[in-house]
């Protein structure tokens, strides 16, 4: 029985580094890159048709605050004037443009968090995308580097924002210790 137990594991064993040569891991990650930065464009694609639909719901509320004033005015000339009949007709139209503003402003409000939330997908998105990117460049030099190719190449000289910040921030406290 342990005879069979140690083949079997051994078949497995064989198995698996069998099928991790042929899945070659360094492009699954290649491709898995692609399909993150497919998924990422398509985010800020959707992000960017959410953005705009805010701006036009703004001009919108914007006209009906207008016509809100204007009903107003010709609401006073027609109670001034004693004609109900068309007061009548204002006071709807001004009870019907109050409506649509509060659903509107709802309409507004959900898209600020739905705006909010992508915003905040996309980041992490974009974390998880550069973390893959560095993975996928470190397995390229290892690679490199098992292939004997001992070439000396420049590093990445891109300089991210979070650096940016922390080195503003050690800057302004080494000054204001001096």
């Amino acid at each position: 029985m342990a005879l069979i137990n140690r083949v079997t594991r051994l078949f497995r064993a064989d198995m698996h580094a069998v099928l991790d040569r042929i899945e070659e891991p360094e492009v699954l990650l290649r491709q898995s890159i692609r399909e993150m930065e497919e998924a990422l464009a398509d985010d800020e694609q959707q992000l960017r048709q959410l953005i705009e639909e805010g701006e036009q719901i703004a001009e919108r509320v914007e006209i009906l605050q207008q016509a809100l004033v204007e009903i107003d005015a010709e609401l006073d000339l027609c109670i001034d004037a004693d004609k109900d009949d068309l007061a009548r007709s204002l006071i709807k139209r001004k009870l019907e443009s109050q409506r649509l503003e509060g659903v509107i402003e709802q309409r507004a409000e959900s898209l600020q968090r739905q705006i909010v939330e992508r915003k905040r997908d996309a980041e992490e998105n974009r974390a998880t995308l550069e973390s893959m990117r560095q993975k996928a460049e470190l397995l390229d030099n290892q690679r490199q580097t098992v292939n004997g190719a001992t070439e000396w190449s420049a590093p990445d000289q891109s300089v991210l924002d979070e650096e940016i910040e922390i080195a503003l921030l050690r800057e302004k406290e080494r000054r204001s210790h001096s």
